[in-house]
């Protein structure tokens, strides 16, 4: 299981990355959690450092990158 970091956000628990299989893991509020394949660290950096985490997901990630649900 990845490390996950908290964040505050509305919509999102904590997110997690793994840069060696570029695993994005995104855990939300409603204790879903979600794997985003193939997902470049700038994308990872950038949410990280997104004012918004839950707008940057929808707008760069979702819709972009295969996942699965855990």
């Amino acid at each position: 299981m990845m490390q996950r970091q908290p964040v505050s956000s509305s919509n999102i628990a904590s997110i997690g990355y793994d840069e060696a299989t570029q695993t994005l893991e995104v855990e939300f509020l409603n204790n879903s959690v979600y794997q985003y394949l193939n997902v470049p660290p700038n994308i990872h950096d950038e949410l990280m450092a997104a004012p918004s985490h839950g707008v940057y997901l929808n707008a760069n990630v979702k819709n972009h990158y295969a996942y699965e649900r855990l």
